[in-house]
């Protein structure tokens, strides 16, 4: 039982990062409802565009940065090695500031390339300058938060994300309002209402950085402890670290590359085809009366961008927060236990890194599905049936990102770096080839975006799959982990269908009737995984405070004493 503890600690650590992640997404929502107020949805397609464009340089320069410190430096700390765990943090620092400030200017001075050329709207231009700075904040952060995670504490990270979250809603709600207030008279108002948007992140990435540094100001003693205590009779030389942090770095940032530059090639196909066509394909729930002559205009365009990112991605990502998180935690864990060569240990801790994920993203799926239209008028007043259409459409996404981003993680932990690189590359193609196809020959406009978002991960999963399979003899257990929380989810799908119209019918409020159904989602969901036996009381007593949550089930007989 002590050992079963320990071996899944991992699991702790991930759940303190995942309710992080959590509280941090629904900041991004909830404050997202007030900023798409103020700039519309024209403002939040330049918002998202450049968005994408950040987040793809960020991942080039040092997004990677806290899982490859954390998968160096535990595997270093495993073995007590702490004078060459502190080296590998000075270098990876050296590195980041560097590439930090190189990859600020490649994209404040490209920017014009960049909106124009690649996304076909010169209006990004704004927004993608004011982003720039944030990626030499954003180096220094990383290389901080995975020397925390690499320490085994993923504390620290929370919290700055948390801190870095609250500061980026409150200064972006403000930006985009004096924004859009003080250039009312242009004509390029959408674009300044972005720009103020994107403020936000700059400001909440400095305000996290400086919560790390007082953090490291506060540990300095007891890393000077560490460092006197080792007794290491070798060092790595500066050269072999930067050798080994660049061989660990590149894959992964590859891998990340992949995942994200399908969504800055989505807008830029979507921007360019849609734009070139004769005849537009726009749903008439979202541009009524309008002109057939402009309706593929860049305005229109911009505004499903918008309500594709905005809205669906935003609401779709919330439960990958979760894998996310686990994958973050796993790495570390798995790579001690590769430093032991303890195989079996890893192969259980991906056993429970996938059962916890599945658990929570299958029911998630089935929620939105099933919730759409009321999640998207409780958050969105005055959303239409094409926003809830696409969530419909792709809730599924949820499932299959969560399982491919934890197994990547997984496959990075074991040191087998180059295949989740091969894997995303051969589904990023699939996908572009498709995306490309629907867009040029078909009428599904919108749509489109969300079915090659599906396939995307849907392909990444089937190949992470195989791989666990033959380079770990990892063999998937399916029905605990994935027949039963499918079944509780579908009962649990049908339920709460008929209870939020029957208290939308009884209260006349859609919010009501919306949070009531997902409270009850809930309890009828875990209720019923609980009784189909797809979770044991010793798989709940090793979560965070499991047995707390065992007793409270044994009071209300959802689990027998």
């Amino acid at each position: 039982m002590a050992n079963e503890g320990r071996d899944n600690q991992f699991l702790i650590q991930g759940s303190i990062l995942a309710a992080a992640s959590l509280i941090v997404r629904m900041i991004g929502l909830i404050y997202r409802i007030p900023m798409t107020r103020i700039i519309g949805d024209e403002g939040m397609g330049l918002y998202t565009i450049a968005y994408e464009i950040y987040g793809l340089a960020l991942i080039l320069s040092s997004y990677s940065l806290p899982i490859a410190v954390s998968k160096l430096i535990s595997a270093k700390n495993i073995k007590r090695e702490y004078k060459n765990s502190y080296r590998i943090f000075i270098c990876a620092m050296g590195f980041a500031l560097v590439v930090g400030l190189v990859s600020t200017l490649v994209l404040f001075f490209g920017a014009n390339f960049f909106a124009t050329v690649v996304n076909n709207d010169p209006k990004a231009i704004l927004p993608i300058r004011v982003l720039a700075p944030t990626l030499f904040v954003f180096s220094i952060m990383g290389v901080l938060r995975g020397f925390y995670q690499g320490k085994n504490t993923m504390i620290p990270t929370a919290v700055s994300q948390i801190i870095e979250q609250i500061v980026n809603a409150f200064v972006s709600i403000l930006g985009a309002y004096f924004f859009m207030k003080s250039f009312s008279a242009s004509t390029n108002i959408a674009a300044y209402g972005a720009a103020g948007a994107t403020l936000g992140t700059l400001i909440g990435a400095i305000a996290g950085l400086l919560f790390l540094v007082f953090v490291y100001i506060l540990y300095r003693p007891v890393l000077n402890r560490q460092i006197k205590k080792d007794r290491s009779t070798y060092l790595d030389s500066y050269k072999d670290i930067y050798k080994m942090i660049i061989i660990t770095i590149s894959p992964i940032i590859l891998s990340q590359t992949v995942y994200h530059i399908s969504g800055v090639i989505d807008n830029a196909l979507f921007g360019n085809i849609m734009a070139s066509k004769e005849v537009a394909y726009f749903d008439n729930t979202v541009f009524n009366n309008t002109n057939p002559a402009s309706l593929y205009s860049l305005e229109n365009i911009r505004v499903l961008l918008g309500i594709y990112n905005n809205k669906y991605r935003t609401l779709t990502n919330i439960p990958v927060a979760i894998a996310s998180a686990i994958g973050a935690a796993i790495i570390t864990s798995i790579a001690a236990a590769k430093a032991k060569g303890m195989d079996a240990v890893i192969r259980n801790r991906t056993h429970i890194a996938i059962k916890f994920n599945m658990i929570i993203a299958i029911p998630a799926a089935v929620g939105m599905g099933v919730l759409a239209y009321p999640i998207l008028n409780m958050l969105f007043p005055g959303a239409n049936q094409l926003d809830a259409n696409y969530l419909k459409l792709g809730s599924i996404a949820i499932v299959f990102f969560s399982y491919s981003t934890v197994t990547t993680s997984i496959l990075q932990g074991v040191n087998k770096l180059r295949i989740p690189v091969i894997n995303a590359a051969i589904s990023l193609g699939f996908h572009v080839l498709l995306v490309f196809f629907l867009l040029k020959f078909t009428s599904l406009s919108g749509y489109v975006l969300v079915i090659g978002n599906v396939t995307f991960a849907l392909l990444v999963c089937i190949l992470n799959w195989v791989a666990l399979e033959r380079y770990i003899e990892y063999r998937q257990e399916t029905i605990k982990t994935f027949v039963i929380p499918t079944v509780s989810a579908g009962i649990m799908g049908v339920f709460v269908y008929f209870i939020y119209k029957g208290f939308h019918i009884l209260t006349g409020s859609n919010t009501l009737a919306t949070l009531i159904s997902l409270f009850l989602a809930i309890i009828i969901y875990f209720t019923l995984v609980i009784f189909l036996k797809g979770i044991e009381e010793e798989e709940l007593r090793s979560l965070p405070k499991g047995d707390l949550i065992i007793g409270v089930l044994q009071r209300v007989n959802i689990l027998k004493n």
